[in-house]
């Protein structure tokens, strides 16, 4: 299939040149589009490239109707509803390693220029005046630096500030005692970091819980003269609190490279000269471009061409190596649910899914969300896929349960699939054998060993002699040749089970037929 690409932001040539080498991928580069021109052109494409300019808003995604993929050549994805692409099945990837570099030395040289002025003194000697004493600056040497959110990037500032010999104390959730211990740094609540800090930087996500963190009661508990750096997301900082702080003599200075609003040209912050101000730079390194744009690249490669993809952002991240173990799995588990949910007919209320032996110890969850997906792709059709099956799941008000065991049950791995309808339950269950790949082994509680694909038949039956004879002819009027049978009974004269493969689809003729055999109480075809 011939996927096309739009490219709405500027992006490296460098970075997008593995794009323009794949012979069915066809690249559009058009960087000047109106939002209205957007919204006209968007249905021609499968896959978005943007950086922090194109608004990816929920309409714009209404109107996506072929778009399966976004990428954003950069770490933030405020400008892309991710709830509507997630809603609409649409992956989004970012590059958020491509800039870690970049980002950090500009918080680093913002600091520099700030602490010592560097830019009101090149302005003032720009307009030939030479003021020495005006432009006295402070060492950064023993000052304590504050990292508000130390993720990647304000880690590596903090290494970079150890470097100049600077203390560094650091909040961020997700910060241990003995992490803080191996990076050499101090810790503590985001109230002791502003007290404490002479500098304070920082690095968090912008959302909901972060907006205006940095607000005018936190000014109030920081100390006089303090410093602040923002280069990470516009709104982390409250940017009429941090004017006033400046204006009283609370905050000595800020460095601010993001904007709550941009391009920010006219806000009151700018006439201060303890402001040093950029234009968003932090990425804006030939190095970083291309790295990032080279990131969101090979993962719209790897996406439209069904391989897994690095960096997804509306998906929870897997490592590589934990991926490379569960990939096998993913047509097993898929089929699963497809199977599932054909043998019931009915809409689920409720979804079990267990993971034994192999998988009892790794992270499973692309495995659940296939699952699941087989499940509603019954109901739904092909709307359903890896990013919106739990969403989906949770809008129908299906119930979704995973869980591990170290039980085995005689097989190396095992994935069981049970779910509960208004009639009650049913139950699946599958392993990936070595060399022969997925098998089907339980039905409900009856064992069988059948690949799940192709066209199948699940009779369930009376165990009485003559049953399998009488099925068989009754297949065979309707010149269909039966592949493979697996029988199994929970007793002699009780109730069995009949899971056939066959050449092709069971007509409404066939099955109204089988269903009036006597000993036979249900037929189902399922097509895998």
């Amino acid at each position: 299939m011939a996927y096309n690409v739009l490219i709405s932001d500027p992006l490296s040539e460098e970075g997008i040149h593995p794009l323009r080498e794949v012979e069915n991928i066809h690249v559009v580069m058009e960087t000047d589009l109106s939002p209205a021109q957007l919204e006209d052109r968007i249905a021609e494409f499968h896959a978005l490239l943007v950086r922090s300019q194109t608004q990816v808003t929920r309409e714009l995604i209404s109107k996506a109707t072929n778009l399966k993929i976004i990428g954003r050549a950069g770490v933030g994805v405020d400008n892309i509803d991710l709830d509507a692409a997630t809603e609409n099945g649409i992956i989004v990837v970012n590059a958020p390693n491509g800039n870690t570099n970049s980002a950090a030395e500009h918080t680093v040289a913002m600091m520099m220029a700030l602490s010592r002025n560097i830019p009101q003194a090149f302005h003032a000697l720009k307009n030939r005046k030479w003021d020495r004493k005006k432009y006295v600056g402070v060492e950064i040497r023993n000052k304590t630096l504050g990292i508000v959110g130390l993720g990647r990037i304000g880690a590596e500032v903090a290494a970079r500030a150890k470097g100049q010999r600077m203390d560094v104390i650091a909040y961020d959730p997700f910060l241990t005692a003995e992490k803080a211990e191996q990076m050499g740094i101090g810790y503590g609540t985001l109230e002791e970091v502003l007290k404490k800090a002479d500098f304070i930087t920082v690095h968090t996500p912008l959302m909901k819980e972060t907006r205006h963190m940095i607000n005018a009661k936190s000014f109030e508990i920081m100390k006089s003269g303090v410093k602040i750096i923002n280069c990470a997301r516009g709104g982390i900082i409250d940017e009429d609190a941090l004017y006033d702080a400046i204006v009283s003599g609370k905050v000595a200075g800020a460095a601010l490279d993001v904007f709550e609003e941009e391009p920010f040209i006219d806000h009151r912050l700018l006439d201060l000269e303890q402001v040093v101000a950029t234009p968003h730079l932090g990425a804006s390194t030939i190095e970083a471009q291309e790295i990032v744009a080279i990131d969101v690249s090979r993962d719209v490669i790897s996406f439209l061409n069904g391989d897994v993809v690095n960096n997804p952002v509306n998906l929870p991240s897997v490592p590589s190596e934990i991926m490379h173990k569960i990939a096998p799995y993913f047509h097993l588990a898929e089929k699963l649910g497809t199977f599932l949910i054909d043998l019931t007919n009915e809409v689920p209320e409720e979804v079990s899914i267990t993971y034994s032996g192999d998988l009892s110890g790794i992270e499973v969850a692309p495995l659940t969300r296939n699952t699941v997906k087989g499940l509603l792709k019954r109901y739904l059709g092909s709307h359903v896929n890896d990013v919106n099956a739990l969403y989906l799941a949770d809008k129908k008000g299906i119930k979704v349960n995973e869980s591990k065991t170290s039980s085995t049950k005689g097989f190396t791995n095992l994935i069981t699939v049970v779910i509960k309808t208004n009639s009650g339950t049913r139950k699946v269950s599958g392993t990936l054998l070595n060399g022969f790949g997925p098998r089907l082994v339980k039905v409900d509680e009856y064992s069988v060993d059948v690949t799940p694909q192709g066209h199948m038949v699940v009779i369930q039956h009376v165990d009485q002699p003559g049953v399998i004879g009488r099925m068989g002819s009754t297949i065979a009027k309707h010149n269909i040749n039966i592949a493979t049978m697996q029988v199994d009974r929970s007793d002699i004269g009780g109730n069995a089970i009949m899971v056939l493969t066959i050449d092709k689809h069971l007509e409404t003729e066939a099955l109204a037929e089988l269903k009036s055999l006597e000993e036979i109480k249900e037929v189902t075809a399922i097509d895998l």
